[in-house]
């Protein structure tokens, strides 16, 4: 089981699944509300358990997001057609036990970094 929280503990989740795909995206939502690249994971839905009230942001006809009304923190990311919930591996308390598997829309990262650690790369 993994457990995790915002930064002002107002949310708190943890996962009664093994998460799977570890991935960094690199689009440019993530990259804009995140500050940078987002690492995430991902469980059944009915596999996360979430306290506290997150609030949703539908940011593309896809998908939504996740995030903390209070502090601002970016927890996850659902897509409406799936039944999977990505949680953000860097709200993770303590280890994840997890290695990253892929590094994903990699079109649209920054240019101001190289993806150099030899994981795979997906548009």
């Amino acid at each position: 089981m993994i457990e995790g929280s915002c930064n002002c503990g107002a949310i708190r989740f943890r996962t009664e699944a093994e998460p799977q795909g570890p991935s960094m995206c690199h689009c440019g939502q993530c990259r804009k509300q995140s500050g940078g690249v987002w690492s995430s994971a991902y469980v059944p839905v009915e596999a996360l358990r979430i306290e506290g009230e997150v609030r949703w942001y539908d940011s593309s006809p896809n998908a939504h997001r996740g995030f903390c009304q209070t502090c601002g923190c970016f927890l996850f990311w659902k897509a409406h057609d799936e039944d999977t919930i990505s949680f953000a591996l860097g709200a993770v308390d303590g280890p994840t036990g997890l290695r990253l598997e892929k590094h994903i829309f990699v079109a649209g990262k920054g240019d101001y970094y190289d993806i150099v650690d030899g994981v795979p790369q997906k548009d």
